[in-house]
């Protein structure tokens, strides 16, 4: 192996999904950095493995990586992975290919799955421009919002139905996408707006929510008939109508006038 640091991607379910390159790398490189060493032992035992492998993860990073860079500086080779998909994209991994860089050492990359643009791409969602919010943030949610193509974020299964009710909150127009359990046998993507996901049993599993760009035009009066047979009236026709203004892209005197309309048909 060059000496150097390589960034290997790792299956992110399906253990088929493993290439040939990364699983020569690791196999030839001097020692492999690895976020957890007990989760990487078991790929290491499925594809014979042997290489030897030190942890690197969130909480030691700052006391391995000037290490790592040492070995790599004396001429050693180095791999890194994370628990699963590719490091340095919501796991470790960037700070020791930044440490690296500004070492002079080489960095090469070893292509693997990524769980983010895997659900992008099943969402159906606009692809041309998207933004990667890493872990959902209900604090950054309204600031989130002004970003008006597509959004991701990476979630986990026990708050998934309190982060629908904070989308539905803030963006009750914009469709959603909840794509869990990718590459495995559960694979499934469950679309619409998020008030009709507020109803739906809580998903489990690894789970990636793709969030569908603003609505740029105002609905036809068709497409308004139907976001009104669909909200259902919980406090008042006044927040009703604040949603329908928000996922039709009218006013919210226009909306509030509609539900009334609507009301006084039923």
């Amino acid at each position: 192996m060059q000496t150097g640091l390589y960034v290997v991607g790792t299956p992110i379910g399906n253990l088929s999904d493993m290439a040939p390159r990364a699983i020569d790398v690791l196999r030839n490189v001097d020692l492999i950095a690895a976020e957890d060493t007990r989760v990487f032992g078991k790929l290491a035992a499925h594809f014979d493995i042997k290489t030897p492998r030190i942890s690197c993860h969130e909480h030691n990073e700052r006391e391995v990586v000037p290490e790592l860079v040492e070995k790599l500086q004396s001429g050693m080779s180095i791999a890194a992975v994370s628990d699963a998909g590719m490091p340095g994209v919501s796991d470790p991994g960037f700070r020791l290919v930044r440490a690296a860089r500004e070492a002079g050492i080489p960095v090469y990359v070893v292509p693997g799955p990524v769980a983010a643009i895997s659900a992008l791409v099943l969402s159906g969602f606009p692809t041309d421009r998207f933004t990667f919010c890493g872990f959902f943030d209900e604090k950054k949610l309204r600031d989130d919002n002004k970003i008006r193509h597509t959004i991701i974020y990476y979630e986990s299964p026990n708050r998934i139905m309190t982060t629908i009710a904070a989308l539905n909150r803030v963006m009750p127009e914009r469709k959603v996408a909840i794509v869990r359990e990718i590459t495995k046998i559960h694979e499934e993507t469950i679309i619409g707006y998020p008030a009709d996901l507020l109803h739906i049993d809580p998903p489990r599993g690894e789970i990636v929510i793709v969030v569908a760009p603003a609505p740029e035009h105002k609905m036809s009066d068709t497409e308004i008939s139907e976001i009104i047979n669909d909200i259902a009236v919980e406090n008042s026709t006044k927040s009703a109508a604040a949603d329908l203004a928000k996922r039709a892209g009218i006013s919210k005197k226009e909306a509030y006038k509609r539900m009334l309309n609507k009301g006084g048909e039923e």
